[in-house]
């Protein structure tokens, strides 16, 4: 990562897991491992027992919210905090700092590109508004984006952009939490 390392790390899941999804628990322990405060947090929907996501807007004010908490339970300015998460959870991270929300870095796991088989629907217009150092790790097999869509997609971001690619991994990573937490806290950790 460019820049010092964060005062703490906000994660949220995919649509459909809860903050306790075994990625994001490896990612704490292993941030939390550097001396990184870490908070899980989940959307609106699951902590009612919904199923479908709640629409942007709400998803969004919910990742403002919870990441202006988080800066102030660390004393810390919102620019010095890490945000980030599991594909879904990712993607409106970054939308909110695109949107103006203070962050020191986007962790991005599993980010969906596209739907499955649909391409043509990418999910990249907030791409030239991140400025923030960007991690993307991701599973050479994601459905949601190949290799080549996601490092052509993000060559607009003008933050500077990292890559992991767990070789075999799907979208939901499964047997790769080991990997993904090392990879974020490896790039964390480099300050």
């Amino acid at each position: 990562m460019s820049g010092p390392v964060p005062a703490g790390l906000l994660l949220f899941p995919g649509a459909g897991a809860g903050r306790d999804q075994s990625a994001l628990v490896a990612v704490d322990d292993a941030v939390t491992g550097l001396g990184v405060p870490v908070r899980r947090a989940d959307f609106p929907y699951r902590l009612a027992g919904r199923r479908a996501p709640d629409r942007p807007p709400v998803l969004l004010a919910t990742v403002v919210e919870q990441a202006r908490s988080w800066a102030d339970e660390l004393g810390s300015d919102g620019s010095a905090v890490a945000l980030g998460g599991r594909s879904m959870g990712g993607r409106i991270c970054s939308m909110a700092v695109a949107g103006g929300l203070a962050a020191a870095a986007l962790v991005l796991v599993s980010y969906p590109l596209h739907p499955p088989a649909r391409p043509d629907r990418l999910r990249t217009d907030h791409f030239p508004s991140l400025e923030v150092p960007c991690l993307f790790v991701s599973g050479t097999r994601d459905a949601f984006g190949t290799r080549a869509e996601l490092e052509e997609a993000t060559a607009a971001i003008p933050g500077p952009v990292t890559h992991v690619w767990l070789e075999g991994g799907d979208h939901g990573l499964r047997k790769h939490d080991d990997a993904v937490a090392g990879a974020v806290a490896r790039w964390l950790g480099e300050g």
